[in-house]
């Protein structure tokens, strides 16, 4: 990638040395240095939950990195918004904002919850479906594989914080 003309403060645009588009089926396609066209592509990112924003790979059909991206915001922004796109559809994680109820404080037990994406109900099926992250924050991984995300388990009102306590 090349530097160009800076459109944030103090944080370099870069010209990457490959291009990105939809195809006509809506698949992310990159094309390369060479000309050639890579489709479907898929942004995956090496840390998405400490580092977001840093280390995303361009990956082709085959699996193997076609690019790589040290920082997202670096991106012209067509680019930069094709990759944000890709990620929002494939990273689907919604935020925990309260637990209303659980069914049993043994396990499985069935959640009501509320999230940033609306009312929802999860089944935990074991304590070990709650990971600690970084800080406060937790991660919950229900039965179907869908994880949510609680960025401050201290942030949480005092019932949910109640519930949350009996499984952590």
């Amino acid at each position: 990638m090349s530097p160009t003309q800076s459109t944030l403060p103090g944080i370099p645009t870069q010209q990457p040395d490959w291009q990105l588009r939809r195809n006509a089926f809506g698949q992310l396609e990159l094309i390369d240095g060479a000309g050639a066209h890579h489709a479907p592509v898929v942004p995956v990112r090496a840390f998405p939950l400490s580092a977001p924003e840093e280390s995303v790979s361009m990956v082709g059909p085959q699996g193997d990195e076609l690019a790589f991206i040290d920082l997202l915001i670096t991106l012209p922004a067509p680019i930069q918004t094709l990759v944000r796109e890709e990620l929002r559809e494939r990273e689907f994680m919604p935020t925990l904002l309260r637990i209303e109820s659980v069914s049993s404080f043994a396990t499985p037990s069935t959640w009501r919850v509320v999230t940033d994406q609306g009312d929802t109900t999860l089944v935990l099926r074991g304590e070990e479906d709650i990971r600690r992250l970084e800080g406060p924050a937790l991660l919950i991984a229900d039965n179907h594989g869908l994880h949510y995300r609680i960025p401050d388990r201290w942030a949480l009102d005092q019932h949910s914080r109640t519930l949350l306590d009996r499984f952590l």
